[in-house]
């Protein structure tokens, strides 16, 4: 019997499996696909997810240096955010790492962990009881296997067959008229990236690289990659083509063409990426915003697009989702979660799908043709003047905007908040990020009081939380109880409320 089976090894499984590794629990995970997927997906993840992939060691593995930096802008709804006059408030950090090149990471750090990932199978069925969860599979030669579990989880994708099996609704709303467009394409003398994010095209003169809107749609030219940059247009049809891939006739570079042509007024020639390169041509028609009404049903949990689907930062989202279930299986795989503790990964990641949902469509309306629109874009554009309107919506986007509720009646102001980035020195006299500390995954009692009553407290946790006792001149508070997930449980100096706070979430003590 396998501790947890995950269906689905696209990045959400991979991160699950590589944070259940780390919790001290076996998982399993099915991926249908026999090779991992190269196709171009998302080329990158913003907010706070970034600095969760610090905590783990894998953003400098995905092409990130040093420490993670606050960035200097960022977009809503196809306007600019000024996040530089943020400073230390900026909650947005980016990693420009293509979705494949994720998986990669990730598919090594699962390997190195020792998880175990069995791709070419393809998961049928299950049935649960109130002690295991079986599954029926049927691997790449036709055989077909049941495999057991205490638990499943369900990382397989908007169309979810553990979400429909389980019983879970998706609501939500589709808006069909909506049609993305996109192509890898190869260099050309027709455009010219400029200084201030910025392309030069000829016949039109300089516009923003990125979400150019028109009252005929929306235009975004991306040079992360000059060999091979990447055109997308939005569009609002009546009567869309349909998908590709999916239903509908395959894309074309001259559809692409004639998309850019309606949207800027100008024809822009396409020329194909090198030879040997990744390519795309892909017509999405229509935008589903969904969530799930529940995350689980018994034994059977779902993560990631298999319980929220949106135009927006689904992978930032997905991989919250994984962290913060992880260790909470792990806990209860090991007998010393507290009661309840399961429950609260619903009551915790739905209400971040929810935040996700509301600001993506708010920012596909934004983004839209029309005179109605474009007044109600100058509107915003005054209101992002402030400087307090900037720092709430880069919060919204970056996921830094949901504070958990981790029980106290008057928590201390990190509480319940994802832990800051501070500069420690240990007792012994190394300078180190608090994220280093938060390689292996583990609860982690940040002790900078430099007394012993919060040791003597914490004594009987010791199998499950580790103890650092150091100084720091950034601190939020004198000592900090940080869950595997990177949020704080608890802050402050006080002996018995700290008790409280471990006995809540780690275990009876």
């Amino acid at each position: 019997m396998f501790d947890v089976i995950i269906v689905g090894g696209g990045p959400t499984g991979l991160f699950l499996a590589c944070e259940l590794r780390l919790a001290g629990v076996r998982p399993l995970v099915l991926e249908r696909r026999p090779e991992p997927d190269l196709a171009d997906k998302a080329h990158g993840l913003a907010g706070q997810v970034v600095r969760l992939l610090d905590n783990r060691g894998l953003f400098e593995r995905c092409g990130g240096r040093g420490a993670p930096a606050p960035a200097p802008g960022f977009f809503f709804g196809g306007m600019p955010l000024p996040l530089h006059v943020l400073g230390k408030e900026n909650p947005m950090y980016l990693l420009p790492v293509n979705q494949r090149d994720l998986e990669h990471v990730l598919n090594e750090r699962a390997a190195e962990l020792g998880a175990d990932v069995r791709r070419g199978w393809d998961v049928l069925s299950f049935s649960q009881t109130d002690d295991q969860v079986d599954v029926v599979a049927r691997g790449s030669d036709g055989t077909e296997m049941t495999l057991t579990a205490r638990y499943l989880v369900g990382c397989d994708g908007g169309h979810s067959l553990i979400r429909k099996q389980a019983g879970i609704a998706f609501p939500g709303i589709s808006d069909d008229n909506v049609v993305d467009r996109t192509a890898l394409i190869g260099p050309s003398d027709r455009f010219r990236f400029a200084p201030g994010g910025r392309v030069a095209i000829d016949g039109l003169g300089e516009i923003p690289a990125v979400f150019h809107r028109t009252e005929r749609g929306l235009f975004t030219l991306l040079g992360h990659d000059p060999e091979r940059p990447l055109v997308n247009t939005a569009e609002w049809e009546d009567h869309p083509a349909g998908d590709f891939p999916g239903p509908g006739a395959p894309m074309t570079p001259a559809e692409m063409e004639e998309s850019i042509e309606r949207v800027l007024g100008a024809r822009l020639p396409l020329a194909p990426p090198p030879e040997g390169a990744p390519t795309m041509l892909r017509r999405m028609c229509g935008r589903n915003s969904r969530l799930a009404d529940r995350y689980r049903d018994g034994r059977v949990f779902i993560a990631g697009d298999a319980a929220q689907v949106s135009h927006g930062p689904t992978l930032n989202l997905a991989l919250q989702d994984a962290a913060n279930l992880a260790w909470k299986l792990g806990a209860t795989v090991q007998g010393w979660a507290p009661e309840g503790l399961l429950d609260s990964y619903e009551t915790e990641r739905h209400a971040s799908g929810e935040r996700v949902l509301m600001h993506t469509q708010a920012a596909t309306a934004l983004t839209a043709p029309g005179g109605d629109v474009t007044a109600l874009r100058r509107l915003f554009a005054e209101l992002l003047d402030r400087t307090e309107n900037t720092h709430m919506v880069a919060a919204l986007v970056a996921g830094a905007d949901v504070r958990y509720d981790m029980g106290e009646e008057h928590p201390a102001a990190p509480t319940g908040w994802f832990v800051p980035p501070i500069n420690l020195t240990t007792d012994d006299g190394r300078e180190r990020r608090l994220a280093e500390l938060l390689r292996d995954g583990r609860p982690l009692l940040l002790d900078l009081t430099g007394g012993n009553d919060l040791a003597a407290t914490a004594e009987p946790w010791n199998d499950q939380v580790h103890r650092v006792t150091a100084t720091a001149d950034d601190a939020p508070a004198p000592a900090l109880l940080i869950r595997p997930d990177g949020y704080v449980a608890w802050a402050g100096a006080d002996p018995d409320s700290l008790k409280t706070a471990l006995t809540r979430w780690f275990s009876p003590g």
